[in-house]
């Protein structure tokens, strides 16, 4: 199989795996904004999501001879290897459910502050328990200060959303009572195809102006999960419980691949970070397809009933669906592959993906814009410290002996 050795590679597979994990969240929020059920855009997530733990597995996971010590995918799956197997898919199932939650925090708290929030908690709690289970292979005194980093990040992402939340009520007190809490009538873009270019530009030349009071309630009209009249602490309570859920997943595929707790019996290999993957997404894809044909006809926040032969008929934003669980699951897989080289304390680097999800934010669904500077000041000072707090993480690599 392929195997990550060098410094320098596991630092490039960080770098792209930093890249993807920032940009798959804002497919699905697109989706969302253009009026798809999230139950629908996460089963077609989910399903190229372990697709792509399997393309990884049958490709790197089996590239060269097979050997006692470090057996090939598919050779290792015959072996008797399950106590890391369950560590593998406990993994998987935190992830899933972080992910889960995260899809509907980015519509109640938005996109940027979402991903600041959970990937700063991530960093936080899973950081410090990768660094013990790693055996302090990281330099703790580069590593710590890139924690404190991330923990700054996490109060001034909550400060962020506050202060554009405060901003987004004085822009709607502006408007008429009649145009409040999503109920004005779209004269300039009477159709849900004109609705979807609200963001990119192509619809109507009367719609309105990103960061208006006029464009929330255009965007409030259109998207799928309504925000108007919901209070931000269940925004926040989802943010922070998806966070809590990201941080335990690394480190319990930090269990399942070097089986520091010892559970595995004399003579059987580790498991490869390709085997343990495919565990992974495989518990991930199992919980997410369940809970979300759950959603279809016990939905959650207010979402419409539907049915899962409704899901089948939705083409609709589909292969947007099915990309982000591929952009997803590439990246995953090499956070993995990099962490396994350099230690997952350094690998978690890549939860500074909020650096790119902020920039699709700002780019594509105008985020922030026209907001006070209070806010402007906050949201510098949070990429300010994401930016020190990767550089500093991925400072503190050690090797893996």
């Amino acid at each position: 199989m392929y195997v990550v050795e060098s410094k320098g590679g596991a630092i490039a597979c960080m770098l792209l795996a930093l890249f993807l994990l920032g940009t798959w969240p804002a497919v699905l929020t697109m989706l969302e904004r253009r009026g798809r059920l999230p139950q629908h855009t996460y089963l077609d997530y989910s399903i190229t999501n372990f697709l792509a733990a399997v393309l990884i597995a049958l490709t790197f996971g089996q590239i060269g001879s097979s050997t006692p010590d470090m057996p090939n995918f598919i050779t290792q799956l015959s072996q008797d290897n399950w106590p890391c197997v369950l560590f593998a898919m406990v993994g998987g199932i935190v992830l899933s459910l972080g992910n889960l939650a995260s899809q509907y925090a980015f519509a109640l708290v938005g996109l940027s502050v979402t991903e600041v929030i959970t990937a700063s908690i991530t960093v936080v709690i899973g950081t410090v328990l990768n660094y013990f289970l790693d055996g302090k292979i990281n330099r703790a005194d580069i590593l710590f200060p890139g924690v404190a980093c991330f923990l700054i990040a996490v109060c001034l992402g909550s400060a962020v959303h506050s202060s554009n939340a405060a901003d987004n009520k004085v822009k709607l007190d502006s408007l008429p009572s009649d145009k409040k809490g999503g109920e004005k009538a779209l004269q300039e873009i009477p159709n849900k195809d004109g609705l979807k270019d609200l963001e990119s530009g192509n619809g109507s030349a009367e719609k309105a102006n990103f960061g208006t009071a006029d464009f929330l309630v255009q965007l409030e009209n259109q998207r799928a999960i309504k925000v108007f009249g919901k209070r931000n602490f269940i925004g926040l309570a989802i943010t922070f419980f998806a966070g809590a859920c990201f941080s335990l997943f690394s480190p319990a595929f930090n269990l399942a691949t070097n089986d520091q707790w010892h559970t595995l019996k004399e003579g059987v290999p580790l498991l490869v970070v390709y085997t343990a993957f495919f565990y992974f997404s495989l518990s991930c894809f199992f919980l997410g397809i369940i809970l979300n044909i759950t959603f279809l006809y016990h939905p959650v926040l207010g979402l419409p009933k539907t049915s899962f032969k409704a899901y089948l008929k939705d083409w609709d934003g589909r292969g947007w669906a099915l990309l982000a669980g591929l952009i997803c699951g590439f990246g995953n897989g090499l956070q993995f592959m990099g962490g396994q080289a350099a230690g997952y304390a350094a690998a978690d680097a890549v939860q500074a993906l909020p650096l790119v999800s902020t920039f699709w934010g700002i780019l594509i669904f105008g985020e922030y814009r026209k907001s006070s500077r209070r806010t402007y000041v906050l949201l510098m000072g949070m990429l300010v410290m994401f930016i020190a707090a990767v550089a500093i993480l991925m400072a503190s690599s050690g090797h893996r002996s």
